[in-house]
């Protein structure tokens, strides 16, 4: 088995999509739908393999984000206006009205960030913050595929 995951990550266009989605949807910045829209130009490999590697990273990311929130100690949240604070608080607006289903937008830019942070810091469980973060991510590449494959 693990020689299987070896094989399937020894091409390099992979492994940088890989790595271009999950430092994306970490607190570090990065751009995984160049690396994607960049890797289904070359067409080495299928769509569908493209888009379930991207994800994979891109989930990676966000669920490490959740890890980290879980570290953080205090669940009490200050009203403070920075901009991380004011994004902070939306994203706990949205966990608060929306509950797991926020997590589906894990995918937007900055917010969706805080989003997996913040659902740690709330110590929601993890294998629904797992599906929803993932199955928002999978639908952002696909689409994003799906209007490369109309442009050209």
């Amino acid at each position: 088995m693990l020689d299987s995951v070896i094989v399937f990550f020894s091409e390099s266009s992979l492994w940088l999509l890989f790595s271009a989605g999950f430092l994306s949807a970490t607190l570090l910045p990065g751009g995984s739908e160049v690396a994607l829209v960049t890797t289904l130009e070359t067409a080495h490999h299928p769509a569908v393999l493209l888009v379930a590697v991207a994800t994979a990273g891109n989930t990676l990311g966000g669920m490490t984000n959740y890890l980290l929130g879980l570290w953080l100690p205090n669940r009490t949240y200050s009203q403070k206006r920075t901009h991380f604070a004011k994004n902070s608080h939306k994203a706990l607006e949205w966990i608060h009205k929306y509950g797991y289903f926020a997590l589906f937008f894990s995918w937007l830019p900055v917010i969706g960030d805080v989003l997996c942070l913040a659902s740690g810091w709330l110590r929601m469980h993890f294998l629904p913050c797992l599906i929803l973060i993932a199955l928002g991510k999978s639908v952002r590449y696909s689409l994003l595929a799906a209007l490369f494959y109309q442009m050209v």
